[in-house]
């Protein structure tokens, strides 16, 4: 039972960390995953439960409302820009595309490709999310 409180404990100080640092996502998910696993399948429960959680936790997270609002409400470029590659969440654009700073949101920027505005992560060019 005491160890079952602590794991219980432990996943969600972890959960609560996560929250704290997006960055620290996979770190916490394999953390969690890790603890999860260990209290249902001993140890080989928690290394399948710390491989599970570091893949959940590399999860991208949709952006903030108000950076999708802004994306919306911008006008569409006169010069239409098209990709052979589908774009999807997690997928990078090609670096060839140009990126427009999404303003006090440093961490995202916007394009339309294939005639869909995509929200981007400018230092990766990864598809954060397609507004549809």
């Amino acid at each position: 039972m005491k160890k079952i409180i602590l794991a219980s404990c432990a996943a969600a100080a972890f959960a609560l960390a996560g929250q704290a640092s997006a960055q620290q996502s996979t770190v916490t998910g394999a953390a969690g995953g890790a603890v999860t696993g260990a209290v249902v399948g001993g140890p080989v429960g928690a290394a399948v439960g710390g491989v599970v959680g570091a893949i959940a936790g590399t999860a991208i997270d949709p952006p903030p409302r108000e950076v999708v609002t802004y994306v919306e409400q911008q006008p569409v470029p006169t010069t239409a820009v098209t990709v052979d590659q589908p774009i999807a969440v997690g997928k990078p654009v090609p670096d060839t595309v140009v990126l427009t700073p999404v303003p006090s949101h440093d961490q995202y920027a916007y394009t339309v490709v294939n005639n869909q505005r995509v929200i981007v992560d400018p230092q990766t060019h990864t598809v954060v999310q397609v507004i549809r």
